[in-house]
């Protein structure tokens, strides 16, 4: 496969899915945020910090309408990001994954790297709304967050090119190796550092809307990068 057309396919595949999963969050993750968003306004104005007059709804609104209109876009930036990592990884991986097809091959890749880098991290550090956390500690928790998804990215490459060495069921030793490390890391990075003072269903229903629009970006992913490169690739891919 050319370059040019490489490059096209990822980045059309990544525009696409991240166009999906905004319009996902868009539908069902928004009202939550509107929920929690609430309930903090109504604790500014019990604390004082702000009064509820007609001033404070008028910039609230505007600001608010701003955010939802970017909620697509941002999908969309995420989407060329990550989708571009992800085509770098399928090339690589190509030759090596399970599937008849390129579709399969894709939808497996994508389940794994959810995995991995989604689902692993999330169960360390899992979304809150924003009624949850201390502004003091955002830099914090970010650090925290992004620090194990590149910690279960980098293991799961380490370990991944570890089992190319062994030979038939051995290869499996690569996997267990992966899970005693992740098991290991995910019982030594720290805790949260925030207390969890909303309403816990609205909580527990804010992060299965944020699980369900992730996964649709990833499952999004792995069909149309597999579809056109089904349609356009050739088997002339360099093996990882």
């Amino acid at each position: 496969m050319k370059s040019v057309l490489f490059i096209v396919i990822v980045l059309i595949s990544g525009a696409l899915a991240g166009t999906i999963h905004g319009v996902v969050n868009f539908a069902i993750v928004e009202p939550y945020l509107d929920q929690a968003i609430g309930i903090e306004n109504q604790n500014l104005f019990a604390s004082g910090e702000e009064e509820d007059n007609p001033q404070f709804w008028a910039e609230y609104e505007s600001y608010r309408i701003w955010q939802k209109s970017g909620q697509v876009l941002a999908g969309i930036v995420l989407g060329i990001a990550m989708g571009s990592l992800f085509g770098i990884v399928y090339v690589l991986s190509r030759n090596s994954l399970p599937g008849k097809n390129d579709v399969s091959k894709s939808l497996i890749l994508a389940g794994i790297m959810w995995i991995v880098i989604y689902l692993i991290p999330f169960l360390k550090y899992p979304a809150n709304p924003p009624t949850v956390g201390d502004g003091e500690t955002v830099v914090l928790r970010a650090i925290l967050y992004i620090s194990f998804i590149l910690i279960s990215g980098f293991g799961a490459f380490i370990f991944y090119k570890l089992s190319k060495k062994f030979q038939n069921n051995k290869k499996y030793l690569g996997l267990f190796g992966y899970v005693i490390f992740i098991v290991i890391t995910f019982f030594v990075m720290p805790e949260n550092p925030d207390q969890i003072t909303a309403p816990m269903n609205l909580v527990n229903e804010f992060r299965l809307m944020s699980i369900l629009g992730v996964s649709s970006f990833w499952g999004s992913i792995g069909i149309i990068l597999g579809v056109f490169w089904k349609k356009f690739g050739n088997t002339n891919i360099p093996s990882s």
